[in-house]
């Protein structure tokens, strides 16, 4: 009795795709192993994705279903998406500072100026949703910790299936896979089995591949790899974004950071925040090129600590002073006006105030300060460096006396330098004018980790690129004749730079006979 064609087809499509006994390493069937072809080699060792959405997962407890959202890949793409718009319109978006913020009055001052100016009628629906401050806001907060968990959760899901593959790797692939991989050769040798599987090790070993045998009974399998730690930089630069954004979060909860920090020539001037550092500005020196752009701004500081001189330095823009993970930038320079002011012949304030700002037609330069517990704020203004002003002559200083709940001003006596004069019971002197330097000092504890981060995020994104994870699989069977044949087969996956090394390793297993 014959067997027809069709009989023929479907009885060699069951025997193509009937489930062998496992044999850890290997793939069940003829599918499977096209599927890992077609997918890469993270189907080949059983790292492909895993769909939330699949039956089977919603089924699972209520943890489990977490998991699964936080090592998705949609999850980590949709976070990353938000905080980019969020980002997006904390830069388009006038911020207001933490100091604006931090008082309600200040803040609502600050609401009606230039952002009531540039967004109109939008500014309380925009104050609403937070966009003023989006980066202090909960949600961003919120974000940056979900950002967190995910990449957490999918490094610890993904570390311990690298480590597998790189320990125990796959040694064995059936015979289809070398039909179809992306990289495939075909060779006969002369000899035994064993004569052209030792050709394939030494072909591998010649190009500084780690070569495992296989565990077939018939023939000979043979694996080799390289750069089987590469795949971890995957996790090393997904840790390193951890530790990037720890590093944030240690500088913004326990360093500080101040932009306006005025140190007066020869005048000492306490840090502050929990430091016990003291700062004084010897000297502040200016200098210019013959086209009057600035060349150099040089502040020698001096830095002192119960009562001891700690440090000394001229600090330059791009030379700051450090001590005890305190940084000291020179930031700006001016001039600012001494000032005292007595009531009833005893002394309630003397200050240098600076005069930061200019008169918008740049005439005036203007100071402000305010006297503690009295409601009274003064702004000190003079002749801007470089212009004449007859109700302002050289050598002189006005004194706008500003009270609470008093819409006018009180006085306004402009007052020569060493003179005083009265304004509503308190006596104003304008002692001298004094130059002074500006410093940015911070402590920013969570540099460190900011660096490490960089640091592991460099190193894992060479990995990635330059060190991926080179495999090549040979199978090698006897044809009956005194002759072998090895199948060489490897997947291609984000290295074209593998091809040629494949090609030279095929070429070595044809040559080594000669």
């Amino acid at each position: 009795m014959t067997t027809s064609v069709r009989n023929r087809q479907e009885a060699s499509s069951r025997v193509a795709t009937r489930v062998t006994a496992h044999v850890p390493g290997h793939v069940d069937s003829v599918d499977d192993d096209l599927g890992h072809v077609e997918h890469g080699v993270d189907v080949l060792d059983g790292l492909q994705k895993q769909d939330a959405n699949h039956p089977h997962h919603r089924n699972q407890h209520p943890l489990r279903r977490v998991w699964l959202f936080l090592i998705s890949m949609r999850t980590g793409l949709w976070i990353i998406l938000l905080l980019g718009i969020l980002t997006l319109f904390g830069t388009l978006l006038m911020q207001a500072t933490p100091e604006a913020r931090a008082d309600e009055q200040t803040y609502a001052q600050w609401l009606a100026g230039t952002p009531s100016e540039r967004y109109g009628g939008w500014v309380g629906i925009l104050d609403k949703l937070g966009l003023f401050h989006v980066f202090s806001t909960w949600y961003f907060q919120g974000l940056f910790v979900l950002l967190s968990m995910s990449i957490l959760a999918c490094s610890i899901n993904r570390a311990p299936k690298l480590w597998r593959v790189a320990t125990h790797p796959r040694t064995s692939m059936r015979e289809v896979f070398f039909t179809h991989a992306p990289l495939r050769a075909t060779v006969d040798l002369p000899g035994d089995v064993e004569t052209a599987a030792q050709q394939v090790r030494d072909a591998l070993h010649g190009k500084h591949f780690r070569v495992i045998d296989g565990t077939t009974t018939t023939g000979a399998d043979v694996y080799g790899d390289r750069f089987r730690w590469g795949p971890f930089g995957t996790v090393v630069a997904h840790l390193s974004i951890i530790v990037i954004m720890l590093g944030f979060v240690v500088s913004a909860t326990t360093g500080f950071k101040d932009t306006d920090f005025i140190a007066p020539v020869g005048v000492d001037v306490p840090v502050g925040h929990g430091t016990g550092l003291t700062a004084k500005a010897l000297s502040f020196t200016d200098t210019y090129y013959e086209n009057g752009s600035p060349k150099d701004y040089v502040s020698d500081v001096v830095l002192t600590k119960d009562g001891k001189q700690v440090a000394r330095q001229e600090v330059r823009v791009n030379t700051p002073l450090i001590y005890e993970g305190v940084w000291f930038h020179q930031a700006f320079f001016g001039i600012g006006v001494d000032v005292t002011v007595k009531e009833q012949g005893k002394e309630i304030f003397r200050q240098m105030v600076p005069l930061k700002w200019q008169s918008n037609d740049g005439q005036q330069s203007i100071g402000q300060f305010e006297i503690p517990g009295k409601g009274v704020s003064v702004y000190v203004i003079q002749a801007a460096s470089g212009q004449v002003l007859k109700e302002l002559p050289a050598g002189t200083a006005q004194f706008e006396v500003h009270k609470d709940g008093v819409e006018n001003p009180l006085g306004w006596p402009v007052i020569d330098q060493g003179k005083s004069a009265d304004v509503d019971g308190l006596t104003y002197t304008f002692e001298r004018n004094r130059p002074y330097t500006g410093l940015t000092v911070k402590q920013d504890k969570g540099s460190w980790l900011v660096w490490l981060g960089s640091a592991l995020l460099i190193i894992g994104s060479y990995l990635v690129f330059f060190m991926a994870h080179r495999r090549i699989w040979a199978r090698i069977r006897s044809n009956g004749d005194g002759t072998s044949r090895v199948m060489v087969g490897a997947p291609l996956k984000r290295d074209p730079a593998f091809e040629p090394v494949f090609k030279n390793i095929v070429s070595t297993i044809k040559t080594s006979d000669a």
